[in-house]
C-alpha cells in the first residue's frame, strides 16, 4: 500500500476536518416530535398551534390521531412533518381499493404539498385490541392504502405504518428474550414487517417506562443513577428502562430476521399530575423524563443492542387533554397548557426575542474564533513539513 505523505494540502485538509467535525455532529440528531391530541374543550385554534410550534419551539414533527382538516390546513407552508392517523374502526373498509382511494382523495390530496404529510398510520395498537377483524384487516389495509398512494405518485414521500404497544411481546425481560406473541408473530407481524421493508417504512412502538415503573424502579425509569439491570445472555447492563424496552422489540424483530427495520418511538411520555399516592407523578418527574429522553435519543449513543444511532421520537403529548376518560394522569401528559405556556421546561422553546441580539453577537464571536483557529492550524501544518 502506498504511504500517504504529509503534504501541506493533506495537513490543511486534516486541520479543516478537525475544526468542522463539531459542526457536522450538530446535525447528527434524532427527530423530536409531539403527539397532538385534541380530546379537550379548551385548546387554542390549530392555526395558533402551528404558528407557536414553528416560531417558538424546536419541534418539527407532529403526529395527529386523525386527519382533521382544520389542523392539516393550519400546518400548510410550515414544512413541519405531519403524520396522520386512520381510526381503528375504518381499517376493515380500507381493504377495498376504492375505499382507500376515496380516503386518500379526501384526507391527503387536498393538503399536499402545502402541508408536509410524511406518514399515514393505520390504526393504533391494533394487535393489542384482540379484535380479530381489525387484526386480519390491518396489513391488507396498509397495502391497499399504499397502492392508492402509488396511483397518485405520493408513495415516495408518504410512508405507511402502524404503532404498537409493548403488549405485542410475550417476553420482554431481559431484553434479549424479547419475542412477539405466538400466532401474531408469523401470521400478522411477519407480513407487516415484509411490507415495511418493501416500502422503506419504520416499525413504530409506544414504549412507556411510566407504566412499567414502581417505587422500586422509579430511578431506572427516569434515567437516574441506579444499579442497572444485567442481561445474562448478552452480558450487557441496562441503565434505563426505555433502552430495555426498545431492545426487547429489537430482539423480537431479530428472531424474525427483520433487525434492519428502523424503529420509531411513536409515543412516550410522563404525566405531571396524578391521583394521590402515585409514585413519581409530578411536574418535576415529568420534566426530568422528557428532558432526559430528548438528550438520550438525540445523543447517538443508542441502546446496548442498537449502539450508535438516534431514534425519531414523538413525545406524548403536546397539550393536557381535559376530556380524556380514566385516572387523573391520563389528562395530564401535556407539555403545554391551553394558553401555550409550558407545564414545565424541557428545553424545546426557542430563546426569547429579547435575547436575539445577544445570540447574534455570540454567533459572530464564535465564527471569528473559528476562523482564527483555522488559520492557526493551517499555519502549524505548513510549518511542520
Amino acid at each position: 500500500m502506498e504511504k500517504v505523505s504529509n503534504t501541506p494540502l493533506s495537513c490543511a485538509l486534516g486541520a479543516l476536518l478537525v475544526l468542522l467535525a463539531p459542526i457536522f455532529l450538530q446535525g447528527v440528531e434524532g427527530n423530536i416530535g409531539v403527539n397532538y391530541g385534541t380530546v379537550a374543550d379548551d385548546l387554542p385554534p390549530p392555526v395558533q398551534v402551528a404558528r407557536f410550534l414553528l416560531e417558538s419551539t424546536f419541534i418539527r414533527r407532529v403526529r395527529l390521531f386523525d386527519a382533521n382538516p382544520e389542523i392539516l390546513q393550519a400546518f400548510a407552508h410550515t414544512d413541519i412533518a405531519v403524520t396522520i392517523n386512520v381510526p381503528n374502526d375504518l381499517i376493515p373498509h380500507l381493504t377495498k381499493l376504492s375505499i382507500a382511494q376515496q380516503w386518500v382523495e379526501l384526507n391527503v390530496l387536498p393538503y399536499v404539498p402545502a402541508t408536509n404529510i410524511v406518514r399515514i398510520l393505520v390504526g393504533n395498537e391494533v394487535i393489542s385490541t384482540a379484535n380479530k377483524l381489525l387484526i386480519v384487516s390491518l396489513v391488507p389495509a396498509m397495502e391497499t392504502l399504499h397502492a392508492a398512494l402509488v396511483e397518485k405518485s405520493l408513495d415516495r414521500h408518504i410512508q405507511i405504518s402502524t404503532p404498537h404497544s409493548l403488549g405485542i411481546l410475550t417476553n420482554s425481560s431481559p431484553p434479549s428474550t424479547g419475542k412477539f406473541r405466538a400466532g401474531y408473530d408469523t401470521h400478522v407481524l411477519k407480513p407487516l414487517l415484509e411490507f415495511l421493508r418493501a416500502t422503506n417504512s419504520p416499525f413504530m412502538i409506544n414504549p412507556y417506562p411510566f407504566f412499567g415503573s414502581s417505587d422500586n424502579t422509579l430511578d431506572y425509569a427516569l434515567f437516574r443513577p441506579n444499579p442497572g439491570v444485567f442481561d445474562e445472555t448478552t452480558r450487557l447492563t441496562y441503565t434505563n428502562m426505555l433502552d430495555a424496552q426498545l431492545d426487547a422489540i429489537f430482539s423480537a424483530l431479530k428472531l424474525l430476521d427483520f433487525e434492519d427495520i428502523e424503529i420509531v418511538i411513536a409515543e412516550t411520555g410522563w404525566p405531571s399530575i396524578g391521583d394521590p399516592g402515585q409514585a413519581g407523578v409530578d411536574a418535576g418527574s415529568a420534566a426530568e423524563y422528557n428532558r432526559k429522553l430528548i438528550q438520550h435519543v438525540m445523543s447517538g449513543i443508542g441502546t446496548p443492542l442498537m449502539p450508535n444511532r438516534t431514534f425519531e421520537t414523538y413525545i406524548f403529548a403536546l397539550f393536557n387533554e381535559d376530556l380524556k376518560p380514566g385516572p387523573t394522569f391520563e389528562r395530564n401528559f401535556g407539555l403545554f397548557k391551553p394558553d401555550m405556556t409550558p407545564v414545565y421546561d424541557i428545553g424545546i422553546l426557542r430563546p426569547m426575542v429579547t435575547n436575539a441580539a445577544d445570540a447574534a453577537a455570540e454567533t459572530d464571536h464564535s465564527r471569528t474564533n473559528s476562523c482564527t483557529n483555522l488559520l492557526m492550524l493551517l499555519l502549524v501544518c505548513l510549518t511542520c513539513l
